[in-house]
């Protein structure tokens, strides 16, 4: 038997939430299927995602929640960041562990060395091979720092 793709396991989590009647989970999941479907049908043809896709749209919807959290906290609005965190902690079973500072900055380091890279006017180059090597562990302005802070080095 072959493993669930991503998607038809955030399905069959909806309909588990939805039995258990967590509201939160629930919406955060129909959210997220709608998300992914928006993705299939974006363009030209209706396309299947693949997992990695999917993970990217789960990623994109995981960073729109801590920008909104985030904005929230700051207008004076705890009750609607609570909401966000809670969405934020659904997205965040379904992504990969996120790297810590020490290994973007390793992985920053092996970029500038591949590339071959002396400046930050290569920083392009550098950053596609970062994030590549990255696929989706952590926030690309974390990355960007990183690669910044290497490129600066002597």
């Amino acid at each position: 038997m072959e493993p669930m793709s991503l998607k038809s396991t955030i399905q069959h989590d909806l309909h588990t939430a939805m039995r258990a009647r967590d509201k939160v989970r629930a919406g955060t999941l129909r959210m997220v299927l709608t998300a992914i479907t928006t993705a299939e049908v974006a363009g030209t043809q209706v396309k299947r995602l693949t997992d990695d896709e999917v993970l990217q749209v789960l990623a994109k919807e995981a960073k729109k929640r801590k920008e909104s959290a985030s904005a929230f906290t700051d207008a004076g609005r705890p009750e609607l960041a609570e909401r966000e965190e809670a969405e934020l902690v659904v997205l965040a079973t379904y992504l990969p562990a996120q790297l810590n500072d020490d290994e973007i900055d390793a992985i920053a380091a092996d970029a500038v060395l591949e590339t071959g890279a002396s400046g930050m006017q290569q920083m392009g180059q550098v950053m596609k091979a970062a994030q590549a090597a990255v696929a989706g562990r952590a926030d690309g302005g974390r990355v960007a720092a990183a690669v910044k802070r290497a490129l600066a080095r002597p």
